[in-house]
């Protein structure tokens, strides 16, 4: 017994080690976003519906980076374990050009279309307006985001956390400067107002992406920029990236029917939604998404390593230590709820709402606590698949049928919506399990690694 617990203390420590510099970094992205909405909920409801809305197509670029970055980190940890460097080296410079390239579209249609993808939400016309505007700003950057955001993955899959929280640390910090400075009009700022808090996304996304580029071509960071010469090393990325993609994407489709049918409830239960959901999203997002990060590093450098019982048995550590944080962090969040709601409106009945969606989100960690470090683990194997039903069924089946089912066809109205919610997430930490346990993915990650080994001729050609 006193083995295992020393075993299981040793991959805290690394866990610890690894996970700080994750969860400042996104302590500090989220940070960037809960600005926004203070900012923006300094001008009225519609500011934050507007900018709440507009978000739901703001996360398309953010789920194509992270689909293509849990790629670069699934292949870059493994990499890392056994030593082979340039395949590693030219997996992450394609995931890179297949970013930028994937951005492009983005940009494009968001600056001929931007009003009209918030008007088919069924908005109002203040909201359509101020959407439409803050949506081809930041739309603009897209390919500036998703190159960030798998360059950061690339650099933590080689066990470097620390360059990515640097870069985005600074980018956010700018980020929040601009938001106060152009969206307030301080000191010798114009005052641009939501225009403004676009601008200020807009330019740190180019600023984080310039940097980290530069960073992975320097000699200070453990990997480097390659030619892409292997299509077996393209296969790979898409054959891990894309149904993350679709598990990302998924959700935020589902995000644009579950905004129409909360906007049944009034602007200012869409309002409350919002904030309760940037509320937990800065005060937890920092530990599910780290524990994810986290767990995608070791077992998948585990796995590179020939070690699969031990890349179970660290899964498994930092599922225990995911299920103690977030569970922690629940009932704080439950208890806090009033006066963190307040910090963001003091419209009273968007107030009130907000409280409950904040609650709703609070009771759901201890799930958050057991699905983010199972899905990491079988992410950083290569199968991602696994995550994506998951969370494919949790979102179609229960919030948005069962929240529609009870709050709209059964008249228990946001009651209703909030069963929905929860029970969504119910779904993911239940079909995660049981890939962990029943599916075959250290064999995946042992079939992937052999296949590169092959194509490059040794374990670094």
């Amino acid at each position: 017994m006193l083995r295992v617990d020393e075993s299981v203390r040793q991959v805290w420590r690394r866990a610890l080690r690894l996970g700080w510099p994750v969860a400042v970094q996104q302590t500090l992205t989220t940070l960037m976003r809960t600005v926004d909405v203070i900012v923006t909920g300094l001008f009225s409801p519609a500011a934050v519906a507007a900018v709440g809305l507009a978000d739901l197509y703001g996360q398309l670029p953010l789920r194509i980076g992270l689909g293509l970055g849990t790629g670069a980190i699934a292949l870059s940890s493994q990499d890392t374990g056994r030593g082979a460097e340039r395949t590693r080296d030219r997996a992450i410079t394609q995931a890179l050009l297949i970013g930028a390239l994937c951005g492009i579209p983005l940009a494009i249609a968001g600056l001929v279309a931007s009003h009209w993808m918030i008007a088919v939400l069924g908005a109002e016309s203040a909201v359509v307006r101020l959407g439409g505007l803050y949506l081809a700003i930041v739309f603009a950057a897209a390919p500036m985001r998703i190159i960030g955001l798998v360059g950061a993955n690339a650099l933590q899959g080689a066990g470097d956390t620390r360059t990515p929280m640097v870069v985005n640390g600074g980018a956010n910090g700018l980020n929040v400067v601009l938001t106060v400075a152009l969206g307030l009009g301080v000191w010798i700022a114009p005052d641009m107002g939501i225009v403004g808090v676009a601008v200020a996304t807009a330019a740190s996304r180019t600023v984080e992406a310039g940097a980290v580029v530069a960073a992975i071509a320097s000699p200070w960071t453990p990997v480097s920029l390659a030619r892409p010469r292997d299509l077996t090393i393209t296969r790979q990325l898409f054959a891990v990236s894309l149904p993350n993609v679709a598990e990302g994407m998924s959700t935020s489709l589902a995000n644009f029917p579950f905004n129409a049918l909360i906007l049944l409830f009034g602007t200012e239960a869409n309002a409350a939604y919002h904030i309760g959901r940037r509320i937990y999203q800065q005060f937890t997002g920092p530990l599910y998404r780290s524990s994810s990060t986290v767990s995608s590093i070791i077992v998948g450098q585990t796995l590179g390593e020939g070690e699969p019982a031990a890349a179970r048995h660290a899964a498994r550590s930092i599922l225990a230590l995911g299920i103690v944080t977030l569970g922690i962090s629940g009932v704080l969040l439950f208890a806090a709820a009033r006066p963190l709601v307040w910090v963001f409106t003091r419209d009273p009945l968007t107030a009130s709402y907000a409280v409950e969606f904040t609650r709703v989100f609070a009771v759901s960690m201890l799930f958050f606590g057991i699905f983010f470090p199972i899905a990491g683990s079988l992410r950083g194997a290569g199968d991602t698949r696994t995550p994506f039903y998951a969370r494919l069924t949790g979102t179609v089946v229960f919030m948005l049928g069962g929240s529609y089912l009870l709050g709209v066809t059964l008249e228990y109205g946001l009651p209703g919506i909030y069963v929905g919610i929860v029970l969504s997430y119910v779904c993911w930490a239940a079909v995660a399990l049981a890939g962990f346990h029943w599916g075959d993915w250290t064999g995946l990650a042992a079939s992937m690694m052999a296949e590169r080994a092959e194509t490059s001729g040794g374990s670094d050609d």
